[in-house]
């Protein structure tokens, strides 16, 4: 979780098909996934990459299936309770849990006992113990947060140890010209934090003032009139006389520790201090303290049975000064050939803000060293070691590596899953970064910390999440990780139970706490199948980008992202990742075939600009400049904008090196298949010229997101009608266009639909075919979302390969039934039809039964209120007739209830409905989540985005037929009342079946 960030630097089943529909309509078929006992046990990684068959789409398995963020409240937990837990997880259909101790909402910390019952302590290990083994069980993974809360710490580190998290303070004390100054050296300006109890004088320096060089916020100073005056102090005093000319300053530099513990601690006893995130020690202390405390006979043993991975938070290393480790200065003369200390000056901080600086771009420059060293060390001593030894212990590393100013590309890279998080991540861009990472390093997963929204505990619904992850889902993410399954209980609490982060500051706190305490619980199972196809196809086979932009600075969680691509290639269905530096020498890093990564992203072109985190400077390093000319001199076409042709070092440049970069630069700007621009409006044209086109293609620019995923089978295509941030207004409107995607694989080619909710995979029978471009319509209402896969006849084991399809007609929809092909119509007249062999055949439809909208209803719904205990709830049935439907706050006997309401309804068809004749059914407006079923039949899973479900031709008969449909609301509306002292702010929201709901009929007519 990303709360704060320190040191950013200001950065059915149905029985007919649906094939026909289109694109996206698939997912407009509703109904009840019936349990998520068809979850198979976990298979081996390389399941999630086998060739497709009957069931490969339909029953994802546990390896694949979205994950929880398990909290706890540190070591106060019953093992019983724990195999409960994993149990409720496992049979709604999700794949496995995060052990994490986190308590924010419990604000006396001495009821949680952390002296017995603290993380790490034996009670503490009993329930990891009890979670494994029910998990292995269970067929689902655990993984282990490397310390409680975050940042990393562990008991036994003083903040005064070396292993522990530290700071570079600063004291600072003016002269005018001539002055002398007797006295002790200038103390910190800040005091150091509780529990610090020693700090040792690093350097002290005087620095003449230059107020050209100053800002808002900084002293500017010259360097050249930087002085180290640290041979002069003794006994810690220091007499020292200021030049005749100008204003000087005298800094003093402190280096101690930090004193930072995890959030919301104590969590142990004794008290556990963040460690030293830079340096070996601090590393050394976390793997040491697992390794001697809580990695015993029996938990190494169920690790290798149900472990997954080690799971590090953000890094939010909070400090007063600037983050530090004892061998920084020599690991930056070690990268530059320069010593730090004439530097130090641009870049101390004071609460995370600047407090000197030199001539502006020698300051950016002289940042960029330090920052990139740090990212080095973060990256060699932390990410890397705590991955080797998770590798030993056969677990994986997974990792949120971002916070500080460091290279989060590159660290996705190292790791064996790199995760990003809804809440902090300001744009998709942020999820590219790390997804670039990955694909060159040939890794496969990209974790997403999922749905946390701050002030919605109880009040989140399964719409909004959706609608966050659509676009996650097209920006590379894979796997999802909920935010978050509270344990039951803890002392103190009230109804429904423990929730991490409710109470937060006395209101409600972050959403959200998932589980059999929430109505929607009993739906769940289908949001679980939802997310597990879609994680199937989208950790299959290969990711594929159109273009690698170049980035030289590799911050995420920025909202940054690139000029042409962010703002104009994206609506038109370009897509793109980030690379860093470092990436470029990784063994995929070659070129065949005018392709980046050929076995990997394969990314058409390479695109650089300006520095964003640095002026937009266009800069680039010799060593990164030489690596991209040999690029496109493999054939890799290149796309600069801006000024490269005067292109700068980003760092302090050595003697002749500006000049070495430029002679390199012009030999890359003069390749056939480089070209520079000055305006960003013309890069879609440059890459054009280089004959650089995009996978997905659409002449209309739309809210049409997509992600592309190769196999040898099969190209997969994630479209989301989706927002680029969850900020941008105004809301995305529904789209529908054509949209023409490239097929990449050898052989013949056919378009299916796989549709996420029902599970069912038909071939689309509306498209057209040039080569190895196939056109079809997509049609996606906001945060809507599907997937279509370009592939050999018959390869999910369909029989349609051989019959002909349409490629036009103005019908409403052509689709394949299993007599043959057909076309769908909703008002009578005549209709032409043309298929793909130069045929025309012409449908006459005499009638079409009226819309019917049902006019009463009847509701009973089952209340859910606080019960005997803490955790147990008391179903109070209601039950009333509605001559209109409305929002459950706006019916007097059920304004503040939360819980579960079945709506039925009978409608009269005509006595001339046929197999002919088929409906949708609309619902409208329904919150939260539903179930459908028609006539006694329970139908597919609801699509939460579009709840319209396609009744098909043979559901339906003369007469009466009975729809009911199920509603799960959360529980807001009953905390306000049951809770007013937390939850009493929150307006009461309006839940329920609300509408307006209609059956719009349809006549169905076979053409082939």
């Amino acid at each position: 979780m990303h709360e704060r960030i320190s040191q950013r630097g200001g950065i059915p089943r149905r029985t007919a098909l649906a094939a026909g529909l289109a694109v996206g309509a698939g997912a407009t078929v509703l109904g009840a996934l019936p349990a998520a006992a068809a979850v198979p046990a976990a298979p081996g990684p390389a399941d999630a990459g086998r060739a497709p068959g009957a069931d490969w789409f339909a029953t994802p398995p546990r390896s694949v299936r979205p994950k929880f963020r398990w909290w706890w409240p540190d070591g106060l937990v019953d093992p019983d309770e724990i195999a409960r837990e994993v149990d409720q997880i496992a049979d709604a259909g999700f794949g496995g849990m995060e052990i994490a101790a986190v308590h924010h909402s419990i604000k006396d910390k001495s009821v949680l006992d952390t002296a017995r019952h603290g993380w790490g302590s034996r009670a503490w290990r009993d329930g990891v113990e009890a979670a494994l083994a029910r998990a292995a069980r269970r067929g689902v993974t655990i993984d282990l947060t490397l310390g409680p809360s975050w940042p990393v710490a562990v008991p036994g580190v003083s903040p005064d140890n070396e292993a522990a998290a530290q700071e570079l303070a600063y004291g600072r004390v003016s002269l005018p010209a001539g002055a002398t100054y007797r006295g002790p050296v200038p103390p910190p300006v800040h005091a150091p934090a509780s529990g610090v109890t020693r700090q040792r004088l690093v350097a002290v320096q005087a620095a003449r003032v230059d107020p050209a060089h100053s800002t808002r916020k900084e002293t500017g100073l010259d360097l050249a009139g930087v002085r180290d005056l640290t041979p002069l102090v003794a006994d810690g005093a220091l007499t020292w006389t200021a030049p005749g000319e100008g204003d000087w300053v005298l800094i003093s530099y402190w280096q101690r520790g930090s004193g930072q513990q995890p959030e919301s601690g104590p969590h142990s006893s004794p008290a556990a201090y963040v460690v030293d995130h830079l340096g070996a020690a601090g590393t050394a202390a976390v793997t040491g303290h697992w390794d001697r405390e809580i990695l015993t006979p029996s938990v190494r043993r169920l690790l290798k049975a149900a472990g997954g991975a080690f799971f590090e938070d953000s890094v939010e290393l909070e400090t007063d000064g600037l983050v530090w480790t004892s061998r920084l200065p020599e690991a930056f003369e070690q990268r530059t050939g320069r010593p730090l200390l004439p530097y130090l000056p641009a870049l101390v901080l004071d609460n995370s803000n600047q407090v000197f600086a030199f001539e502006a771009q020698l300051t950016r420059q002289i940042r960029h060293d330090f920052w990139q060293t740090v990212s080095d060390l973060f990256n060699r001593h932390h990410l890397g070691a705590l991955r080797d030894w998770a590798h030993d212990l056969g677990m994986e590393l997974r990792s949120q590596p971002y916070g500080l100013q460091t290279d989060a590309i590159a660290s996705a890279a190292l790791l064996d899953i790199a995760e990003g998080e809804s809440l902090s991540f300001k744009n998709l861009d942020d999820y590219r970064c790390l997804a670039g990472g990955r694909d060159m390093a040939g890794h496969t997963v990209l974790s997403c910390e999922a749905g946390a929204y701050n002030g919605s505990a109880y009040s989140t619904t399964w719409d909004r999440f959706l609608r966050t992850m659509g676009g996650a889902y097209a920006a590379g993410v894979n796997q999802t990780v909920l935010h978050g399954f509270s344990y039951a209980t803890a002392p103190g609490v009230s109804w429904p139970g423990f929730a991490a982060f409710s109470p937060y500051n006395g209101a409600a706190g972050y959403g959200e706490s998932w589980g059999p305490r929430q109505p929607t619980w009993q739906h769940v199972a289908d949001v679980a199948g939802y997310l597990g196809r879609v994680h199937r196809v989208l950790q299959t086979g290969t990711a594929r980008a159109d273009v690698a932009v170049f980035r030289q600075t590799g911050y995420t969680a920025t909202g940054i992202g690139a000029s042409w691509f962010t703002s104009t290639g994206v609506p038109l269905g370009w897509t793109h990742q980030f690379l860093s530096g470092p990436l470029l020498d990784l063994p995929g890093a070659t070129v065949k075939g005018g392709r980046l990564a050929p076995d990997g992203p394969a990314y058409k072109a390479l695109f650089i600009e300006g520095d964003f985190f640095y002026g937009s400077t266009p800069t680039l390093s010799v060593d990164d400049a030489r690596k991209v000319l040999a690029l496109a001199e493999a054939g890799l076409p290149v796309v600069l904008l801006g000024a490269f042709d005067q292109g700068l070092p980003p760092g302090v440049p050595a003697d002749g090196e500006t000049d070495r970069l430029r002679e390199v630069l012009g030999r890359l700007l003069a390749l056939p298949n480089v070209a520079r621009v000055t305006d960003k409006t013309a890069v879609g044209d440059a890459l054009n010229r280089l004959g650089v086109t995009p996978d997905v293609r659409h002449a209309t620019p739309s809210t049409l997101l997509n992600a592309h995923r190769a196999t040898a089978e099969a190209d997969y295509y994630y479209f989301c009608n989706g927002k680029h941030a969850e900020t941008v207004k105004p809301p995305v409107a529904a789209v529908d266009h054509e949209v023409t995607l490239r097929r990449t694989g050898p052989g013949a080619t056919v378009p299916y639909l796989l549709d996420p909710w029902s599970g069912e995979v038909t071939r689309l029978a509306r498209y057209t075919q040039d080569g190895d471009d196939v056109t079809l319509r997509v049609a996606l209402q906001p945060g809507q979302s599907t997937i279509v896969a370009l592939g050999r006849p018959g390869l999910f084991g369909n029989r349609d390969g051989a019959r002909p399809h349409v490629v036009a007609t103005d019908a409403d929809q052509a689709l394949f039934t299993p007599e043959g092909l057909a076309v769908r119509v909703g008002a009578p007249g005549t209709c032409t039809t043309r298929l793909d062999r130069g045929r025309t055949v012409t449908t006459t439809v005499r009638s079409v039964p009226a819309v019917v909208t049902p006019q009463s209803w009847r509701l009973e719904v089952e209340d859910w209120r606080p019960g005997a205990s803490t955790t147990r709830t008391e179903r109070v049935a209601v039950t009333v007739t509605l001559d209109a439907l409305l929002p459950w706050s706006r019916i007097p006997a059920l304004a503040d209830s939360a819980g579960i309401g079945r709506y039925r309804t009978t409608v009269d068809l005509p006595a001339d409905w046929d197999s002919r004749h088929g409906a949708r059914l609309e619902l409208g407006q329904v919150s939260d989540t539903c179930r459908v079923t028609v006539n006694g039949t329970p139908l597919t899973p609801v699509d939460r985005l579009n709840p319209v479900v396609d009744l098909g031709t043979g559901l339906l008969r003369p007469g009466a037929n009975v729809i009911e449909v199920e509603v799960a609301t959360p529980l807001i509306n009953r905390l306000r009342v049951a809770q007013p002292a937390v939850f009493g702010a929150v307006a009461r929201q309006d839940h329920g079946l609300v509408g307006p709901v209609r059956l719009v009929p349809y006549v169905q007519t076979h053409v082939a």
